[in-house]
């Protein structure tokens, strides 16, 4: 399980892109102007609203963009305003608006008789206008599909920087593919037009890896190959098959034969706010064991498979919350000398739901994540044995949260990192040997070489990393302390 998550942590990365929007400086509200018209109501409205008469002036969809009036303790209402402070009103409200996204959005003064003590300050909705996809690839592997998937928005819809950070995430996160965007103005007022340069190279990638992960039982050297795809079906999404196999060396000290093989396979496509994950795996493994008069031989499969589904929440500058939901089910099996060991048969499946949070503070970024894991009866689930004694269930129900903080700083012109994460678990009923928390390897607690773990229903891990861009080129060194 922990090979397979780090191999998805490789080959699937989320790019976060962030879009800043030059704000204008705004000074304090001006207590005394020498021409200045009493005003005891401010009114935002909309561009397309009817002023010919006051009383028929529908308040602006962006009202809310007033707080940003009255957060500053210089304004209230009655008040005597000339067109310094009128300035000050308009820019406060602009920050507001870029702030929540609104970029192309504008607010104005039209004429109007400030005799009445009513201010009415008018907002211009910036509109998407067409959206362009500009392919630069050498071979063109963009279609309207690969546009149409990406973007939250449509012609015609409000603009929002947010939507085209989404959009760039979706066009991005495949390793091969890079997007930009630029914003033009549109054809009529309020418009603007949204301009995609696309470029993708080669979509096909093999990786080749050799590492001592394994354990001495079943081989502790592991050789693995992944091939991944990107773009399959030119909607921006992921596909990737990798396979992990042992290889025997005298040092393992295992008697007969023994070995251990693993496949798993992944397949993601984004849909605008939302992102679709499949993914599953089965492995297998054997080993010898001496008995008294004869050796055994001890062999295992197991497979697992998910759905999931993911949407994004909410966005800001500074941060993205995000819900998803899945279907899970694994089975396994056990047998001595190809004959099943019956008590050791394992199938359940269930569901899940979480929430995942990404802040920004500066140039670091911090991730929350929360979970629930819940077992049911589907997938002709089996109850577990341990159920007779209440050492365990099938139908688990399981609380998982994590905390990942990552800063990346230069000290003395070098490239550093320093990364930090809290993983924790909280069973709500007995939990079987594969839903325990366990700890002592490379992927959990480090220092340890995996042929001894330490599990239980509960449990939290620490795990800090101090990484070093050796001179700028590409090649890292790092400590850890779990």
């Amino acid at each position: 399980m922990g090979r397979n998550n780090e191999i998805q942590s490789r080959q699937v990365q989320t790019p976060n892109i962030r879009l800043e929007a030059e704000k204008t400086k705004t000074n304090g509200f001006p207590q005394q102007e020498a021409q200045c018209f009493p005003i005891n109501q401010l009114v935002l409205t909309d561009f397309n609203a009817n002023e010919a008469n006051p009383k028929l002036i529908q308040p602006s969809r962006f009202n809310w963009a007033l707080n940003a009036v009255y957060a500053e303790r210089d304004f209230t209402l009655p008040t005597c305003i000339g067109a310094e402070g009128i300035n000050v009103l308009l820019r406060r409200i602009q920050n507001r608006l870029i702030d929540f996204g609104y970029v192309t959005t504008r607010v104005l003064v039209e004429p109007q008789d400030l005799r009445s003590g009513m201010l009415v300050l008018t907002v211009i909705p910036g509109k998407v206008g067409h959206i362009q996809l500009q392919d630069q690839s050498a071979i063109p592997f963009a279609t309207r599909g690969t546009l149409w998937f990406a973007m939250p928005m449509t012609e015609g819809d409000i603009l929002n920087v947010r939507d085209i950070e989404q959009g760039l995430e979706n066009l991005k996160r495949i390793p091969s593919a890079d997007a930009n965007i630029e914003l033009v103005p549109g054809e009529t007022m309020g418009e603007t037009d949204v301009v995609i340069q696309y470029k993708q190279g080669l979509p096909f990638h093999l990786t080749l890896g050799l590492d001592d992960s394994g354990t001495k039982a079943t081989g502790r050297l592991q050789g693995s190959a992944t091939f991944s795809w990107d773009n399959v079906l030119t909607l921006n999404d992921m596909f990737y098959i990798s396979g992990t196999r042992s290889f025997k060396r005298d040092s393992d000290n295992a008697e007969g034969d023994y070995g251990s093989k693993n496949l798993s396979l992944y397949y993601s496509i984004p849909w605008k706010n939302y992102l679709l994950t499949l993914s599953g795996s089965r492995y297998t493994y054997h080993q010898t064991i001496a008995g008294a008069f004869e050796s055994y031989q001890y062999s295992g499969e197991s497979q697992q498979m998910k759905v999931n589904l993911s949407r994004l929440l909410s966005r800001g500058s500074q941060y993205k919350t995000s819900f998803n939901a899945g279907v899970w089910a694994r089975k396994s099996s056990n047998y001595i000398n190809d004959t099943e060991v019956e008590v050791q048969r394992r199938r359940t499946a269930g569901w899940e739901v979480g929430l995942n949070h990404t802040h920004y503070i500066g140039n670091a970024t911090l991730q929350l994540a929360a979970n629930y894991k819940r077992g049911t009866g589907a997938y002709r689930a089996l109850p577990a044995p341990e159920e007779v004694f209440d050492e365990g269930t099938s139908r688990m129900q399981i609380i998982t949260a994590s905390i990942d903080f990552s800063y990346p700083f230069t000290l003395a012109n070098q490239i550093l990192r320093f990364n930090t994460s809290w993983n924790a678990q909280w069973n709500q009923t007995p939990l079987v040997q594969q839903d325990k928390f366990s700890i002592g390897g490379r992927y959990t607690v480090r220092g340890f070489d995996g042929e001894l773990t330490l599990s239980g229903e509960s449990g939290w891990l620490w795990r800090n990393e101090l990484g070093w861009n050796v001179m700028n080129k590409g090649h890292e060194l790092y400590i850890g302390i779990d």
